[in-house]
This record gives C-alpha cells, sequence and structure tokens, in this order.
C-alpha cells in the first residue's frame, strides 16, 4: 500500500471512529461477543494501546467464560470481548504476554503443534522468501512472494506439498530458521491466563485434505497438546479461516467442543453453532482508530457493505 494509500485509510478511520456510527455500532453490538483474531506482535507499543482501550470500553473475557455461555445457552456480560492469537509466533510469548499479564486480561492461544519445540518457519514464510529468492515451481514464479502464498492455498494439499518441495529444490538457498515455541512455554502460558487450543498439526488448508489427514491434523494435535498441558484443549482455530461441513464434522468428531472462524464478524452469544464462532481480523499495530471501529462491529459492518470476504 503507497503512502497516499495509508494516509487515506488513516483518514476514514479517524472519521468513522468519531462518527455518530461508531455509537451506533458499540451500543447496538453490546450482546455480542468480539473475538480479536491476532498472530504475531510486532509493535509493543500500538499492541498495548489496544489493549488498554479493551481495558477501558470492554470487558475481556475467558476461553472457560465462553464454553460455560454456550453451555448454559447464556449471554455473557455486554461489551465482552475475547483475545485470541493463531499459530504460535514467539512474539506472543516475549511481547504479548507480559502486556497481557500487567492488564489481567485473559487470552487463547491456537497453535500448530509440529513446529513446537523446533526452528522452522511458518509455510507461508517460508514459501514467501523462497520465491523472493528466485525459487519457482510449476506455475508459480518468482518475485510474487504474496501470490505464491495465494495460490498454494487454493491447491489439493498433496499439490501444494509437491510445490513447496519443488520451490525447496530450486532455491539457491533454504529458509532461514525461525526458533519456535518451546512445549514448557505453553505451562507458562497457561499460569498467566492464556489458554491453548489447537490450530493443526501442520497449519494445511483442511478443507483440501483427503479424509485420513484431515482426521490426523485434528486428533494429533489434540492429543500432543494434552500431552503438554495434562488435559485435552476445547478449542479449535480453522488454519486460514478455511471449513465446510465436512471439515466442521470432523473437529466434532475430534473431541473440540468450540471452534473458531476468521471472517472478520461478531458473534451474538449464545452462537447459532458453537464450532463457527465468528472472529474479527486485526493486526497488533492497527491505529487505535481502525481498532476502536474492529471490536465495536463498525468496521466489519463497512467490510462487509464494501463487498469484503
Amino acid at each position: 500500500m503507497g503512502r497516499h494509500a495509508v494516509s487515506l485509510a488513516r483518514v476514514v478511520d479517524r472519521v468513522l471512529h468519531r462518527s455518530p456510527a461508531q455509537m451506533v455500532s458499540r451500543r447496538r453490538n453490546a450482546s455480542h461477543l468480539a473475538v480479536l483474531a491476532y498472530h504475531g506482535v510486532s509493535d509493543p507499543n500500538a499492541f498495548a494501546r489496544q489493549l488498554d482501550h479493551l481495558v477501558a470500553n470492554y470487558r475481556p473475557v475467558s476461553l472457560t467464560d465462553v464454553a460455560a455461555a454456550v453451555e448454559a445457552h447464556s449471554r455473557l456480560p455486554a461489551h465482552a470481548v475475547l483475545v485470541t492469537f493463531d499459530d504460535g509466533d514467539r512474539s506472543v510469548f516475549d511481547t504479548a504476554l507480559p502486556l497481557l499479564r500487567v492488564r489481567n486480561i485473559p487470552a487463547v492461544l491456537f497453535v500448530v503443534t509440529a513446529l513446537l519445540g523446533t526452528d522452522t518457519p511458518f509455510w507461508w514464510d517460508e514459501v514467501e522468501w523462497l520465491v523472493a529468492h528466485g525459487a519457482e515451481s510449476g506455475e508459480i514464479r518468482a518475485g510474487d512472494p504474496a501470490g505464491a502464498v495465494r495460490a498454494l492455498k487454493r491447491m489439493p494439499e498433496a499439490d501444494r506439498l509437491r510445490a513447496i518441495e519443488e520451490l525447496r529444490a530450486s532455491s539457491p538457498a533454504p529458509a532461514p530458521p525461525r526458533p519456535q515455541l518451546q512445549p514448557e512455554e505453553l505451562l507458562t502460558f497457561v499460569d498467566a491466563g492464556v489458554e491453548i487450543g489447537s490450530h493443526s498439526v501442520t497449519h494445511p488448508i483442511l478443507t483440501e485434505c483427503g479424509t485420513e489427514q484431515l482426521g490426523d491434523e485434528l486428533r494429533a494435535s489434540r492429543d500432543r497438546l494434552a500431552a503438554i498441558l495434562g488435559v485435552p484443549p476445547i478449542a479449535f482455530a480453522y488454519p486460514n479461516g478455511d471449513r465446510d461441513d465436512r471439515v466442521r464434522s470432523a473437529v466434532h468428531d475430534a473431541g473440540y467442543s468450540l471452534a473458531f472462524l476468521f471472517d472478520h464478524a461478531l458473534t451474538l452469544m449464545p452462537p447459532a453453532d458453537p464450532l463457527r464462532i465468528s472472529r474479527v481480523r486485526v493486526d497488533a499495530h492497527a491505529p487505535l482508530d481502525r481498532f476502536a471501529t474492529i471490536v465495536s462491529g463498525l468496521h466489519p459492518a463497512v467490510h462487509r457493505l464494501r463487498g469484503g470476504a
């Protein structure tokens, strides 16, 4: 995004935040749960401002609170918000956890279990690095890292894995290592009020997986977390947000009682389907004007009006 586009976006965010629509949206969505879907935390100062906004204006709740409300078919306190993180980026431990802990804000971390205790990069980061450094495979050409990841996400799982191997083989050098969370660090999260959920074993696109692999991704990740934590996780976050009825049934059969989407929407409690709980997408470096409109539900509403997916 160019500098002019960024400046225009910030003006729009500021106008929306200060508009009557923001107040109306916050009031209208008071009974909805805002589940915030983060990934890494690259700007601790911006993230701290976001958390302070939540403390001042919302009611942070835990995954346990949400599960209890679902089981009782009841609502949560007005203006409830649940903080979640996908993938298990180290910055959540190093940067986000201290900021959450000092404010006593509960959260959920959805972990890609195969990466625990390794220095293996996330597959999409590896692909972007490889393509940026000249790797090619089939229709994937060097020089378009983001386009390569998008293309791979649309492929059947076997084709995606084959393409990644071809990118590795054609690259002048391997992607640099990336330290991941250690298994014992998950216990530190739990002690600090961050509950642990599954984000699959390897973060494939589940709708592109065969039945056997789909079951393995769901069950093996749950079993690995149960072995580390002493109890199995109750929640799952769909990798990339992709799901269909087959995937939803597999999540249920694997023993999860809650599952979270990536659809940029709020959820009216209790949810119509506890295995399809909406989340709003948010970056930890988002300016406060935008963050405020995301949590209130105004930004997701405008996004849908503009035809956003």
